[in-house]
């Protein structure tokens, strides 16, 4: 089955898809409000009358003021890139999208193609519109894409993934889990931080919005 017309985050004619994907924000119907720390990476939100996929999420807490979420975010239309600072006492209005369900197949050049589950149609993502987390992406994954006009604007994928430990730095000598992390990478390349005692070989559970180990594998 061949996949269907390539999807990027840009609209192929940015001069007349405005009024697909309501660029005119005092058009769009009533959207619901989240907090700041409530954004997540790939949610979609209206933001500076414009709209905007959320990259890459870090949620900080400073010794000194409340905490925040630091937001990496791309203009659906524009794709230009803003790095935003929310506090979690702000709201943002985030885009209400179609939802539905796909299974990631297989990666071919810099794109991605999925598969829609109830039409076994095939779609094209480029790995920018997923951005880092392309990288926990493994064969028959369900994701889930937010459309609006049939246009994917956002996914979400699990946010918990299971890998192994490829490389590990040795254990030192009294160094215990309670104060010290040392650095590991994943099979799918990725570096997180584990306690002491996980070593290569073993499997262990990491969040994908975080990019954060979690705990070792059952």
């Amino acid at each position: 089955m061949n996949a269907a017309p390539f999807w990027g985050t840009r609209p192929a004619n940015p001069a007349t898809a405005g009024a697909a994907i309501g660029a005119e924000p005092a058009k769009h119907p009533t959207m619901p409000k989240i907090n700041g720390n409530e954004i997540r990476p790939g949610n979609v939100i209206l933001h500076q009358d414009k709209l905007w996929v959320a990259v890459k999420v870090d949620h900080v807490k400073p010794g000194k003021g409340g905490a925040y979420a630091q937001v990496e975010l791309k203009a659906i239309l524009e794709g230009t890139k803003l790095n935003e600072r929310f506090r979690s006492a702000e709201t943002v209005e985030r885009v209400s999208l179609e939802v539905k369900d796909f299974t990631f197949l297989y990666e071919q050049g810099d794109n991605l193609v999925f598969m829609d589950q109830e039409t076994y149609e095939q779609i094209e993502l480029a790995k920018d519109f997923v951005g880092e987390r392309a990288a926990f992406l493994q064969d028959g994954m369900k994701v889930t894409l937010e459309l609006h006009e049939e246009r994917p604007l956002g996914i979400r994928m699990p946010q918990q993934v299971t890998l192994s430990i490829v490389e590990a730095d040795p254990v030192v000598r009294g160094q215990t889990a309670a104060n010290s992390f040392k650095p590991a990478k994943l099979e799918n390349g990725v570096r997180v931080m584990v306690p002491p005692f996980i070593g290569v070989g073993e499997r262990v559970v990491v969040d994908t919005e975080e990019v954060t180990y979690l705990r070792r594998a059952e």
